[in-house]
């Protein structure tokens, strides 16, 4: 059975309703289940093999030695980062344009870093700048290499951001009095409930 036809199947066979009492779904809970391994190693691991990429230990050596390659990694980690950030504070100084006050600059930051994983795009200016040459495997395992150093960055950075914002929702959502209703919106004047 090819692998789309049981995925179909699969979605066919799983309910898309909530029962009485049941928070979610079945197909949305095998959905939520699922999503870290599909899109967190299944997607990049398909994206490696269909842009035919070989990367061999010669190739990740020589992306520290040649010229070349260390520019691919210093464009997609550093040059993302300056750019994407860059932009926004520009953009946000000297036009009307403001960040949405829900987000913070270091939140900006971390999705700068995200930038950075380039695999595709960058994989086809690669290919087209280094043609059929050794440069051009090197090329492959700089972006290889930018990509995780991206990724790793980003996790770090934003791993961060979402500990402080897990805690705004958790103080948001608390209900000590278990009335339904959260407290932050029983206060009164003086800050107490």
């Amino acid at each position: 059975v090819h692998a789309t036809v049981a995925g179909v199947a699969m979605g066919l066979i799983l309910r898309t309703t909530r029962d009485e009492g049941e928070e979610q779904s079945p197909g949305a809970r095998t959905g939520h289940l699922l999503h870290p391994l599909s899109a967190g190693l299944c997607v990049p691991l398909f994206a490696l093999f269909a842009a035919g990429v070989s990367v061999s230990g010669d190739a990740l050596g020589a992306v520290f030695r040649s010229p070349e390659p260390l520019g691919v990694v210093i464009g997609l980690v550093a040059g993302k980062i300056l750019g994407v950030f860059g932009g926004t504070y520009l953009a946000a100084r000297f036009t009307r344009a403001r960040l949405n006050p829900d987000l913070a600059w270091a939140d900006v930051l971390g999705l700068s870093v995200l930038a950075g994983i380039g695999f595709t795009v960058a994989l086809l200016i690669g290919e087209l700048a280094f043609p059929h040459s050794v440069s051009g495997e090197h090329v492959k395992a700089a972006v290889l290499v930018a990509s995780l150093t991206a990724a790793l960055i980003a996790v770090l950075l934003l791993r961060r951001r979402n500990a402080l914002y897990r805690r705004l929702y958790e103080e948001e959502n608390r209900d000590e009095d278990a009335d339904g209703i959260p407290d932050i919106y029983q206060r009164t004047e003086g800050g107490s409930p």
